[in-house]
């Protein structure tokens, strides 16, 4: 018992620090929240302000090096783009590039929607894949749907 007594002391400590340990998804949500609260800021205010309240601080794990999933609004290739920089700066103990590689994935996620709209939009017909099998699937049902079937079919839809 004395033995797992000294090895529970050891372990305390370190889940006590892991409390005060911000992951990168709390960091960017932090982004999130300073450009909510100042859309007019800069980047650089957003910068200075994580730099402020997290720097010099324990740094985040890598196991948990990501940031929340924009999929439908953004590429992932973009929205994961600063993810790299994050990673080196935790490697490095480097809050300055931590912060970079935030403001990098920050700034793909506001400004890809107003470059080329969101990733959901239905103009972008490219996501819609029911449109490169539509007519293929209408051969098909053409040639095994009976009539009464398909009038049952479409009737039901329109409901």
């Amino acid at each position: 018992m004395p033995g797992r007594f000294c090895a529970n002391l050891l372990i305390v400590p370190k889940i006590a620090a892991m409390s005060n340990q911000p992951t990168v998804t709390d960091i960017f949500k932090q982004a999130l929240e300073i450009r909510k609260t100042n859309p007019s800021g800069t980047y650089a205010d957003v910068r200075s302000q994580l730099l402020n309240q997290f720097g010099g601080g324990a740094f985040p794990e890598t196991a948990y090096l990501t940031i929340p999933e924009y999929d439908n609004i953004v590429p992932e290739e973009d929205w994961t783009a600063g993810l790299p920089v994050i990673y080196r700066g935790i490697q490095n103990e480097d809050w300055n590039d931590v912060v970079q590689g935030i403001i990098i994935s920050l700034e793909q996620v506001e400004n890809f929607p107003k470059q080329s709209a969101r990733e959901d939009d239905p103009v972008k017909e490219w996501r819609d894949r029911g449109k490169s099998i539509a007519e293929a699937e209408e051969k098909v049902l053409e040639k095994w749907m009976p009539d009464e079937l398909m009038a049952m079919a479409k009737r039901s839809v329109s409901k």
